[in-house]
Parts: structure tokens; sequence; C-alpha cells
């Protein structure tokens, strides 16, 4: 953020005891007003941050100046902490706060603020009914912020369909017209939202919402001089500034511990997404393996069986089939056969002539005897 001196409105009237933000509308508010402040400091060293309260004891009962545009966190925070309740609830033709007398005390101190340098911005909470607060008051007031060149960002806690019409033409003033715009050099027909208005709907921590509204984040566009937190607050505190996102939007210097708790439990999630991103990826591998092997056991198979078809088709002799080789080798075992047998019959009668030789011989011995 450039630098800027801001001044901090606060709500401190009875009707800041309701519970209907956790646990008060006064702590919600005190939490909200740390956020901006540890925001603004931080931003820019040479920001400066004052506090007004709203109401008063005493005969005024008007707005009080507790500390003045400072850099001095620690006198900011002591004026944050010991902001008393005071007021009367309920005053014939007088609200609890008079919104547009506030404004005015915030521009007179930071017209005399010690930084003449940078931009000037108003932080306007607003917890208790307007029921008397007319809308020419605070167009009128919204007006001579415009002129003086000084921003408000209103931050809308409870009576919202009581108050917010009123709040939006303060912020609408205070933004410009249409023609004054164009008068500017501007686009006709188009505001530049230099001043925004938060609304806060019961049940939901304001700080929450802030951190992701045009309020911290320095946004130019207020998208009609409104920032719904409908569906901000219902995400709880999952938005995220840039500067706190390490720890879950959550400012460490107000609350260490949830801070580092939410770190914790992110740095959690995303150790398990990682993990379970791991073992998709091992799944995928492992799966794409075993279908390359699957593949590979395939292609040897068939390369196996095309090699078998040849050596069966190159079985039979060339010039005939099956059959005629079994007649072939029948005809040669027959062959065999009959020679063999011949073979044995010219033995046989090789052998008979020589014994019948024989007898010859010897008959003829036996007579010349």
């Amino acid at each position: 953020m450039p630098l800027e001196s801001c001044m901090i409105l606060l709500d401190n009237s009875e009707f800041m005891r309701n519970g209907d933000y956790v646990p008060t509308r006064m702590e919600a508010q005190s939490d909200a007003a740390n956020l901006i402040v540890n925001a603004k400091t931080q931003s820019n060293p040479e920001s400066t941050v004052g506090v007004i309260a709203m109401s008063s004891a005493g005969p005024s009962s008007g707005a009080e100046l507790l500390v003045s545009p400072t850099d001095d966190l620690g006198k900011i925070l002591t004026a944050l902490h010991g902001v008393p309740l005071s007021g009367e609830m309920d005053v014939r033709g007088k609200d609890a706060v008079d919104i547009a007398a506030s404004v005015q005390v915030a521009a007179l101190a930071l017209k005399h603020r010690r930084n003449k340098n940078g931009s000037q911005r108003i932080v306007l909470f607003v917890g208790s009914p307007l029921k008397c607060a007319e809308k020419r008051a605070l167009v009128k007031a919204g007006k001579q912020l415009k002129k003086n060149n000084v921003h408000i960002d209103v931050v809308a806690l409870g009576e919202l369909e009581e108050n917010e019409p009123k709040l939006r033409e303060l912020v609408d003033a205070a933004n410009g017209t249409a023609a004054a715009a164009a008068a500017a050099g501007g686009e006709e027909g188009v505001v530049e939202r230099t001043c925004h208005l938060v609304t806060i709907p019961a049940g939901v921590l304001p700080s929450d919402v802030l951190v992701t509204s045009p309020i911290l984040r320095g946004d130019g566009g207020g998208g009609g001089g409104a920032a719904a937190a409908g569906g901000v607050g219902a995400g709880g505190g999952g938005g995220a500034s840039d500067g706190f996102a390490e720890f879950g939007g959550v400012d460490p210097n107000m609350d260490p511990e949830l801070a580092m708790a939410l770190r914790v439990s992110m740095e959690e999630e995303r150790a398990r997404q990682e993990r379970v991103a791991a073992a998709a990826n091992a799944a995928n591998a492992e799966s794409g393996n075993q279908e390359e092997k699957t593949g590979e056991e395939a292609g040897v198979a068939g390369g196996e069986s095309k090699d078998a078809e040849p050596m069966d088709v190159a079985a039979p002799a060339p010039g005939g089939g099956g059959e005629m080789n079994d007649e072939d080798a029948l005809l040669q075992q027959a062959l065999a056969m009959s020679m063999a047998e011949g073979a044995t019959e010219e033995v046989a009668a090789a052998g008979g002539a020589g014994e019948e030789a024989m007898e010859a011989e010897g008959g003829d011995d036996d007579d010349d005897a």
C-alpha cells in the first residue's frame, strides 16, 4: 500500500453489547480494527493511524479523539483496547452515534496531520441503528470528503436492513457522480471507486471478511461501492491476503497461536495431497508397465506361432502328400522282407546241395571197400 494517513472511527454505543457477532459486536469490531491497523502500519513504515470513539460520556456525548494520526503502534493499540461503552440507546430525535459529525471530526484530524504527504482515508465502523440520520446530511458529508480528497471505507455490523441504504448514500457521494468523473477526464458514466462499503452478516467474523475486502487489498474497483460479505463470510477464514497467505490469512501478530495452527494444518494438507498424487502416479506407472509386459508376451507368442507354421508346412514332401509317403515306406518294407526271404531260401538250398554231395561221396567209398 502507498503512504497513507488513516483515521479509524469506532462505534462504542450501548448497541455494541449485542452478541450476534462472536463474542460481541464490540469485541469483533476491536479485532477488525487491530487487523486494519497492522495492515496499514506494516505496508508502509511512514503511514499513520488515528482513533476516534464516536460516542463519549458527558454533556456533549459526541465524537472523542483518542489518538491523533501517529506511527506509534503502542499508542494506537492502547487506544483501541481502551474504548469504553458509553452513550444512550434511546434518545428521542437522536441516534446513538452521529455519523456526519464524527466524519467531520475525523476529516479535521487528518487536515492537521503531521505528515502532509500521502493519501487520506477514514475507516468507519457502524453497529448502531441509524433511525434519525438523514440521507441529505450523509450525502453532504460525503461530498465534503470528496472535495477535501479524503476517502472513506464503511464497515457495517448489524442493523443492515436499516443502515445499508443510508451508508451507501454516504459512500456514493464520497466516490463522486458520473458527471464529475466525466468532467475530470474519465469515461462518461464511469466512477472511480476509491471508497467502499463492506456489510458483514451476523455470525461472521469481521476480520475474516476484511482480509479479502478492498479495504485491505487496496482494489480500485468497488463494485458499486459495496463489498457483499455473504460469499466471503461463508468461507470463514479460508480467504487469505497476499501478506498472510502462509498463515491462512491470519495476521500472526494478532493471534500467533491461531496463525501457527493454520500454518501447520496447511502444511499437513499439502503433504497429504502430495502423497496422494505420488500414489496415483505410481499406480499409473505400474499399470503402464503391466500393459507393456502383456503386449510383449503377446508379441512373443505370436512370433513363435508364426515360426512353427512353416515347419508344419515343410514336413510333407514337395511331390506328394502324407499318404504317398506312407505307401512308399510300406513298399520299401515289403521289398526288404522279400529280399530277406529270398536270401534265406538260397542259403537253405545251398545247404541241402552240400549234404547230398557228402552223402554221395560216402556211398562211393563204401563201394570201393
